[in-house]
């Protein structure tokens, strides 16, 4: 079997080789990352009270909400039920054994 490639025809295609290669290194890390937090059990789950500022409806996806918590800071929460903008909501947040902490609409 032969392969049909040069190296004059990678470096023409150099930046999409690279642009491939890097997706690949953000995505495999970040996949890893979400099935070990899956795995990991949790350990709190805390009420809050926060304030729906906007939302990005995806293609085929849940809405994307950015979210203002008590404290001032902002939090992005994936929800496929519809919320109105400017609404105060109850979220939970949710720690897991390994530390790392998530949010998720309560209900």
């Amino acid at each position: 079997m032969s392969v049909s490639w040069t190296y004059a025809d990678i470096k023409r295609n150099a930046f999409g080789v690279i642009l491939v290669v890097a997706l690949f290194a953000v995505m495999v890390p970040s996949a890893l990352n979400r099935w070990a937090n899956d795995a990991s059990p949790i350990r709190s789950v805390d009420p809050i009270d926060a304030t729906i500022k906007s939302v990005q409806w995806g293609k085929g996806h849940a809405a994307v909400y950015v979210l203002f918590l008590e404290n001032g800071s902002s939090v992005l929460i994936d929800d496929d039920r519809p919320h109105l903008i400017g609404s105060r909501v109850s979220i939970e947040r949710v720690t897991r054994d390994n530390g790392s902490i998530s949010y998720r609409f309560a209900g």
